[in-house]
This record gives C-alpha cells, sequence and structure tokens, in this order.
C-alpha cells in the first residue's frame, strides 16, 4: 500500500471503521502523488465539524467524579486524535515531497493516533455514551490546515498541540484516578508516553528542516499562525521532565513555561 493512499483512505472515508484501520503491509512511498490540500475530511453525518468548528465543552477536572462527565471528557479527546490522525494524513497530501523518511515516520505517529481514538472510543462507550451523540469542533483540524510548510505543521500539532499534552494528559489521568476510574487514569498515562515520542519526533524533523542560523524558539514563533501560539503548548501542571525526555533544551522550555495568553491578533 502506498503512503499516499493510506492517507487519502484516512480522509476521504466517512466510516470511522475505515479511518482506524492499519495500513495494509507492507507500506512504499513510491507514488507520493501531486499536492491537495484538502478543505474538510470526509465524515459521518453525526461526527461532522460542528458549524463554526464550536463543540461540545470539556467538562472541568473537578467533575470527573460524574460517569457522564468523564463519558463526554473521552468523547471530546477522542474526536482530538481522530482530527490529529487526519491533519497528518492532510500533512501527507498537502506535501508530497516531504523527505521520505518524514513520511514513514509519521506514518508510525498516525497508527498510534488510531490506537489513542480507540482507547477513548472504549472507555466512553464503557461509560453508556456512543461517539458522535454530542457535537465535535473542528479545531485542531482547522489550524493544521494553515500549514503552508512543513515546519508550519510541526510548529502547530507536534510541538503546540501535543506538546500541550503532556500535561493535558497527566492531569486527566490524576483527575480520572481521585474518581477511582483506574481504567480512564492508565488510558491516559499510556497517551502521556506516547506523546513525548511525539513531540521529540516533531522536534527532531523541526531542526532538520528550519535553518541552521535560527534558534529553535525563534523558528517556532515564525511558524506559528495566529491565533496559535505558545501558550497553547502547555496546561496547568507543567510538566518540564517530559519536555526533556522529548529532547527541548532548557530555553525552549523556559519560553514555554512563562507563555502568557495572546493579547490580540498581530499586525
Amino acid at each position: 500500500m502506498e503512503i499516499r493512499e493510506f492517507a487519502e483512505r484516512i480522509l476521504l472515508s466517512p466510516e470511522l471503521e475505515e479511518k482506524l484501520l492499519p495500513p495494509d503491509e507492507p507500506l512504499t512511498d513510491r507514488h507520493p502523488g501531486p499536492a491537495k490540500r484538502i478543505i474538510e475530511p470526509a465524515r459521518v453525518d453525526s461526527l461532522r465539524f460542528f458549524k463554526n468548528h464550536h463543540g461540545a465543552k470539556m467538562p472541568k477536572l473537578s467533575g470527573m467524579m460524574e460517569p457522564r462527565l468523564r463519558a463526554i471528557a473521552h468523547h471530546i479527546m477522542a474526536n482530538h486524535e481522530l482530527q490529529a490522525l487526519e491533519a497528518m494524513a492532510w500533512t501527507i497530501c498537502a506535501f508530497p515531497d516531504a523527505p521520505t523518511p518524514f513520511r514513514f515516520e509519521i506514518i508510525q505517529i498516525m497508527r498510534d493516533e488510531q490506537r489513542h481514538t480507540k482507547m477513548h472510543l472504549r472507555r466512553l462507550n464503557s461509560l453508556g455514551m456512543t461517539f458522535g451523540e454530542i457535537p465535535v469542533n473542528g479545531h485542531v483540524w482547522s489550524r493544521n490546515r494553515q500549514a503552508e510548510n512543513l515546519l508550519d505543521y510541526l510548529a502547530c500539532v507536534p510541538l503546540t498541540f501535543e506538546g500541550g499534552n503532556l500535561d493535558h494528559s497527566l492531569e486527566f489521568a490524576e483527575a480520572f484516578d481521585d474518581a477511582q476510574d483506574f481504567k480512564s487514569r492508565e488510558v491516559m498515562k499510556a497517551i502521556h508516553v506516547d506523546e513525548i515520542d511525539h513531540v521529540a519526533f516533531g522536534l527532531k524533523w523541526f531542526r532538520e528542516l528550519k535553518p541552521r542560523h535560527v534558534s529553535d524558539w525563534d523558528a517556532y514563533l515564525e511558524h506559528l499562525h495566529w491565533p496559535m501560539s505558545p501558550y497553547r503548548a502547555k496546561g496547568n501542571i507543567f510538566q518540564r521532565e517530559a519536555r526533556k525526555l522529548a529532547g527541548m533544551d532548557d530555553e525552549f522550555i523556559d519560553q514555554i513555561e512563562k507563555a502568557g495568553p495572546p493579547i490580540g491578533k498581530p499586525a
């Protein structure tokens, strides 16, 4: 199976089962195809992005004692993981001239996203909810679609969205633990470990592709498109050690830790 074929299956198949199928082996990259920027992934009606990309709101961590609110949290996170998968498939199609090693490595990340989606689906189903029961947003997808090159993608998804999940994953793990939902806790802890690898992948290729004379931080700021900002790359309980494990240097970590919310659109 060609990498391009796998990416298009994820983007163009509306059925969830098709999106979550692993690629057929052996996987090859002999025909990357022309650049193609898909506007929105095909999805069944119940999972289509809600108007203006607004969906159900994430419950507060303090509400995780309630099974229904835990189910909603898993529903929202399942949609986030699915969007990340679709965003990576979009990147494969939008930038067919990306280095072949990058394309093979991102496939491995996509396998993780498929697995993460399934993990959340099992938990929300066990808590009495069906995927698609509440409106879903397209926030990750819409921000990724702003990418004009691979550096933009790397700044947006691995370094910001997945970087932020280094914190969020453990925050939810703790909240689920407090609620004695130990299966949900273990889901979040497993995702946290994978996110370290995902951020490391993003940082490795970001350093490989950016100009040598530009620092990691300056290049990162240059390739974030409004309204994305470093503030989105962290949660409430900052996981410094996880970022070190992903390969970030102290300067980069310090800058993320002290980043505040953006004050209005830059000129």
